[in-house]
């Protein structure tokens, strides 16, 4: 194991992890009036309904997939009796649809974005770099489906979700279990792991904001009494 592989994937996700939380939070306190979406709806609207439907709904369904796949401790499927190559089989098949979903709207979003004359004309660099960024670790991301399609007993997917517990866990031994893993599934995770240090500086803030909009659920009602 190298000096640079214990770097990137055993320290780099604890300063990736540190930027997107306090990076965050002083974001939110230092610039309170760029902590949106900067939507561009009133200057065009075009394919923008289909996009942003298609996009997010493949969005969240990888970052919840991700997050119980990868997080769920490997024991919590032997109990239940769920083999790790029909897990794999799920994440591939999960994976592909809500893959393809937010490829197919991310390329509608890209598309009207450096298309449209006004809309171009008011995108920030930021957001360009953050499409574009979004756009190789997604085709990294469905690029790895036909790697893991060569490892079906499911044994590097047990790796890599040893290696992301390990992370959670402050275990420092994680960066040792994906050092035979292929380059495609390492690229991957540095790209994503990277989504995290670009996500303060970034309109990737609101998904703070949509996160929150849960507590709307439990909040008290609002009294209005006439005069």
């Amino acid at each position: 194991m190298t000096y640079l592989h214990q770097f990137i994937y055993g320290i780099y996700p604890y300063i990736a992890l540190a930027i997107f939380l306090f990076g965050s939070l002083a974001r939110f306190e230092r610039e309170q009036y760029t902590w949106k979406s900067d939507s561009s709806q009133m200057l065009h609207t075009g394919n923008l309904r289909l996009g942003n439907i298609l996009f997010h709904v493949g969005i969240l369904g990888l970052f919840f997939g991700h997050l119980v796949g990868l997080l769920t401790p490997v024991i919590v499927w032997d109990t239940v009796g769920i083999s790790h190559s029909f897990k794999q089989m799920i994440a591939i098949v999960a994976g592909g649809i809500f893959g393809t979903l937010c490829m197919l709207g991310l390329l509608i979003l890209l598309h009207r974005r450096l298309t449209d004359a006004r809309i171009s004309a008011v995108t920030k660099t930021g957001d360009k770099v953050l499409l574009l960024w979004i756009f190789v670790t997604l085709g990294l991301g469905l690029s790895t489906i036909f790697e893991s399609a060569n490892h079906s007993d499911g044994h590097m997917m047990v790796l890599l979700m040893t290696w992301a517990q390990h992370i959670v866990t402050f275990k420092g031994d994680a960066a040792e279990f994906i050092v035979a893993a292929p380059l495609l599934f390492k690229l991957h995770l540095f790209m994503g792991l990277s989504l995290f240090v670009i996500f303060p500086f970034t309109r990737l803030v609101h998904v703070w904001s949509g996160f929150a909009s849960v507590t709307y659920i439990s909040r008290a009602w609002q009294l209005v009494r006439p005069r």
